[in-house]
């Protein structure tokens, strides 16, 4: 397997024809691939997350993360620009789903496009990842422990956000769930909501839930990450893709 890979920034045209800036990273060849759209979390369009771009160029997809943001902070340091996005309500979730089939239009116009493409997110971004599959042409979609896809959204949050309870049965592609045992957003019984939809409406959903681990439990840089659970959901996160997409 040839490793090499390339990675740069791009801008592309967003929700309501704005500019956007973009991460993109590439496997070296010609080959024919899937791609993958990744969704930033709340904290923004930072280090790790840009590593998550290069990792799915390595697994031999070509990748990008829109940086949701842009409008906000035009090339702000990450943690400022997310403290003005969560001081605004977070990101529109018609624009979030503009910005994201823009990135899906430019994986699917390289050269190297298979023609399949697929979303992920983690936290605010799994549950964006929903979203955009219930409203976007995806092949495959992840959800890395999203908050609020089900479930009352507490009196107060600082988010301008709703559960995606109502738009679910609109669900357009496979779907990949990543779950922690002790989370509370989203809890096990948010969890079971879910399924329970997506099994009513006939839904190709796939979820696995981890004992002992908590919210963010992929974030490698915070005290919630967990080796195990972590390591088997990108595991999980590989042979879903791989079965969806076609590296």
């Amino acid at each position: 397997m040839n490793d090499s890979l390339s990675a740069t920034t791009v801008r592309i045209t967003g929700h309501g024809g704005d500019e956007v800036e973009a991460y993109v990273a590439r496997p070296d060849g010609e080959q024919r691939r899937g791609g993958v759209v990744v969704i930033h979390h709340m904290p923004g369009y930072d280090r790790a997350t840009k590593e998550m771009v290069r990792r799915f160029a390595e697994l031999g997809y070509d990748a990008i993360c829109p940086n949701l943001y842009t409008r906000e902070a035009p090339g702000a340091a990450p943690d400022d620009a997310a403290a003005v996005a969560r001081a605004n309500g977070g990101v529109p979730d018609d624009r979030l789903v503009g910005d994201v089939g823009a990135a899906v239009a430019y994986l699917r116009a390289l050269p190297t496009s298979n023609g399949r493409a697929g979303a992920i997110g983690h936290c605010s971004g799994g549950r964006q990842a929903v979203l955009a599959a219930c409203h976007l042409d995806l092949d495959a979609a992840v959800d890395c422990y999203g908050a609020f896809v089900t479930g009352i959204v507490p009196e107060g949050f600082p988010l301008k956000v709703v559960n995606l309870v109502d738009q679910l049965p609109q669900l357009r592609a496979p779907l990949l769930g990543l779950f922690g045992e002790e989370d509370k957003f989203p809890s096990q019984e948010q969890v079971a909501e879910l399924e329970q939809i997506l099994t009513e409406h006939g839904k190709d959903f796939e979820f696995h839930s981890y004992e002992g681990a908590g919210h963010a439990f992929f974030a490698v840089d915070r005290p919630s990450y967990d080796v195990a659970a972590a390591n088997d959901g990108w595991e999980k996160i590989t042979a879903f893709y791989a079965k969806h997409l076609g590296a």
